[in-house]
């Protein structure tokens, strides 16, 4: 079987063939995404228009309130205060949340005891929490992020509680014969066998995060787009209500798309991709 023959081709249109190729895997993902929307987008007008009401706005009026909400500023205040409170939310659920994980997956005692636990904070509802951190604590910053990060710890400790379980104890001896320290353990022993349990953890968690924020909005504070939602719905302004929604879900999209695909990409980037 005879190789393929190159050697016509000069060395500069082979690497300008592979900087295309790079440009149209990384285009791709994109591409799809843009055309699914737009696909949607175009089922969505077909079905406003067969049934007309303002209680179901097509996506040409939605589109004029969104238009005019970003013109006088209101829109990007309230997406920067929801932004922020889903930062913060999800920085201490990640970070409280991965250290019981890890803690109670390492120590088979302590997960015994602290299991019932978890399970309870698992299966209270949201909307409870959020009330009790009001009633509790005022209505404050502070009150509104701890409730969302008390609904996701439980989630990111039972994800990383696994990822525990799983270690090989071949590495820990491996490092304890080195004699590493407690950075180079954590940095080379420890996050690269915990990453796909992060990934995970991370990926639902910002699904679920912003959500909750949403209603903590919606019920104790003067500003985001839950609060702006919670307006229009008194207004009964269906073309607002989608319109703040839909700029929302455009941002996580592009969060999901340019930095958290990115960063879970370039963390495992040493795995063999599948042909």
């Amino acid at each position: 079987m005879s190789a393929p023959d190159t050697g016509d081709r000069p060395p500069g249109a082979a690497a300008g063939m592979s900087s295309q190729a790079g440009l149209a895997a990384a285009l791709t993902p994109v591409l799809t995404v843009a055309a699914s929307l737009l696909g949607l987008g175009l089922l969505w007008g077909l079905a406003a228009n067969a049934w007309p009401s303002r209680a179901f706005p097509g996506p040409g009026m939605v589109w004029q309130v969104l238009l005019a909400e970003a013109a006088n500023g209101e829109l990007f205040y309230h997406l920067g205060a929801t932004l922020g409170r889903v930062a913060a939310a999800y920085v201490v659920a990640m970070v409280v949340g991965s250290v019981i994980g890890v803690l109670l997956g390492s120590h088979r005692s302590a997960d015994r005891f602290f299991a019932p636990w978890v399970v309870l904070f698992l299966n209270i509802p949201a909307l409870v929490v959020i009330v009790l951190a009001y009633i509790w604590f005022g209505l404050n910053e502070a009150a509104a992020i701890g409730a969302v990060a008390v609904n996701k710890i439980p989630n990111v400790v039972v994800t990383m509680r696994e990822g525990a379980r799983a270690l090989d104890p071949s590495y820990a001896e491996m490092a304890a014969v080195y004699r590493f320290g407690l950075l180079d353990r954590a940095r080379h022993v420890l996050l690269p066998q915990l990453q796909p349990y992060l990934a995970a953890a991370s990926r639902s968690g910002i699904a679920l995060i912003w959500k909750i924020v949403l209603v903590v909005e919606l019920l104790g504070r003067s500003n985001g787009v839950g609060f702006q939602i919670y307006l229009y719905f008194q207004l009964f302004d269906v073309a607002a209500i989608l319109a703040y929604t839909l700029a929302f879900v455009a941002v996580m999209l592009v969060i999901e798309l340019f930095l958290v695909q990115p960063v879970e990409r370039h963390a495992t980037r040493w795995r063999r991709r599948p042909a």
